[in-house]
């Protein structure tokens, strides 16, 4: 099976972690782009075949998204199931996991993964359904982080909960109306931040499986922040707090 993958960072980033990836790569007809050329020196030095295509054949291949010029058949990539998380943790003194709860837009999926992946997330973990799907789109946005950190998919998330507690690990689900802050919260162990879906929130069998609940401080005139900013003003509290 291939999946389609465009954008310069994605691209760049998966040709430098497994070239052996691509079948083939596509740009866009008379665009000469100083960021873009070095990269195309990169995949004719590695041996993978360069088309060259017009706009509307790219356009069409990336559905309308902005490709930046480059669109890349490649491979799938390693898809991480529910078994897969204790190899994962295994070994690790102080496991950071991030756990999205209906996060829908693939949008927001891929600048979740950059912040994971900024703030040193071991793995992102979603649940099977009602989540978006790690496309193109995603993957464009993620700017590379996609191919970096390990998005594990779980048929049942209360369950997978359970067990990281197993594992003393401390889930931490984030409310509007929980009682205190991130900031007034400790998060030096091992800790999963569950974030809820825009609107929404957790599910209600999420937040029960929560060992803490926490709000982000709002002095605004907005109630409340897209899932990837708040998203990542979480995750780097908890880096502070780590000293990471």
């Amino acid at each position: 099976m291939s999946e389609i993958i465009y954008g310069i960072h994605a691209v760049q980033s998966l040709l430098e972690r497994d070239p052996q990836r691509f079948i083939e790569v596509f740009i866009l007809k008379g665009r000469e782009d100083r960021r873009l050329q070095p990269l195309i020196q990169e995949i004719e030095q590695n041996g993978i075949s360069v088309q060259v295509a017009n706009r509307q054949w790219l356009d069409n291949k990336a559905e309308g998204a902005v490709h930046q010029g480059i669109i890349a058949r490649v491979e799938e990539g390693r898809q991480y199931q529910e078994n897969d998380l204790p190899g994962l943790i295994e070994g690790l003194e102080k496991p950071f996991l991030l756990v999205l709860d209906g996060v829908t837009d693939p949008h927001n999926l891929g600048a979740c993964l950059r912040s994971a992946d900024a703030a040193g997330v071991h793995a992102v973990i979603v649940p099977r359904d009602r989540s978006a799907q790690l496309n193109a789109t995603a993957k464009k946005v993620a700017s590379g982080a996609a191919e970096t950190v390990p998005l594990i998919r779980v048929t049942n998330l209360a369950r997978t909960l359970r067990y990281l507690q197993e594992q003393n690990v401390w889930i931490v689900g984030t409310a509007g109306e929980a009682d205190h802050t991130l900031y007034q919260t400790k998060f030096t162990g091992p800790v999963a931040l569950v974030m809820g879906a825009e609107g929404e929130g957790m599910r209600r069998l999420t937040r029960e499986h929560c060992d803490e609940l926490i709000s982000i401080p709002m002095v605004g005139s907005v109630s409340s922040l897209n899932v990837s900013v708040a998203t990542g003003i979480c995750l780097f509290e908890i880096v502070r707090q780590r000293g990471e």
